[in-house]
């Protein structure tokens, strides 16, 4: 079945300006075959054939990971995460994505006492297994109010003061609260934005402050961005094959 078409890598998609970014460019750099869907409103979404999914990515979004309600697509993106981590098929969550795949998992979500909105510093975990080029603490972009518990069974990467569980490894799966997938041009996408400029103002930042400390800190960030996405790419092309086989 599998060697009819070839394998693809999902990606899934909760906002216009919520773009893969960098995690695209990686997918791309090595020719693999991508899918964006944004099924967040489906109750019963066409999604494509499990079989021929190589890696799902999961990306951010302004709803909460467990409004079902409102966006009864999140519980079969849920429900998809669980499906290939099970027989490990890589999976990136990036934010939203990060906390869907930590409560696919049984992990708590909750609401920060603040918001965590610019570019915040977070703390690398000292037992980590990934981020390989990373310094002790790094300033990252962020930008949530929720955040999650560790899941059982997963291997903390990196917190911060506000949310405890920044990035972890379950599986086959990697979450990451924060965005390195960010690129300076998608940047100025989302500062166009009226709902992510209203987020940015109440949490007391602006404009021209958040762009000039993101330009301080992606010279940093690039590389490390690459070596994750391009990991996470080269494990995605792995599975194809298998998948082809």
């Amino acid at each position: 079945m599998g060697g009819m078409t070839q394998p693809e890598v999902l990606i899934l998609q909760h906002a216009a300006w919520e773009k893969p970014g960098r995690i695209q460019t990686e997918l791309e750099e090595i020719n693999l075959p991508i899918q964006t869907l944004n099924i967040a409103k489906k109750k019963k979404p066409d999604m494509p054939d499990f079989d021929e999914v190589a890696g799902v990515v999961v990306m951010g979004g302004p709803m909460s990971a467990t409004d079902y309600d409102n966006y009864p697509g999140l519980k079969a993106e849920g429900k998809l995460v669980r499906a290939a981590i099970s027989v490990g098929k890589p999976v990136l969550g990036v934010c939203l994505g990060h906390q869907i795949i930590a409560t696919a998992l049984g992990a708590k979500l909750k609401t920060n006492g603040d918001p965590e909105i610019g570019v915040l510093p977070i703390k690398r975990v000292e037992r980590h297994d990934y981020f390989a080029m990373w310094s002790k603490e790094l300033d990252v972009l962020q930008w949530h109010t929720d955040c999650v518990t560790l899941p059982d069974g997963a291997t903390l990467l990196a917190r911060s003061g506000a949310a405890k569980v920044q990035a972890f490894r379950f599986g086959s799966a990697l979450g990451m609260q924060f965005h390195l997938e960010v690129t300076p041009q998608l940047l100025e996408e989302w500062l166009e934005e009226p709902l992510m400029v209203k987020q940015l103002k109440a949490a007391g930042g602006s404009k021209s402050q958040l762009r000039e400390q993101y330009a301080a800190c992606n010279p940093q960030l690039q590389p490390l961005a690459e070596q994750v996405f391009s990991g996470f790419a080269a494990r995605c092309s792995t599975y194809a094959k298998t998948i082809m086989r």
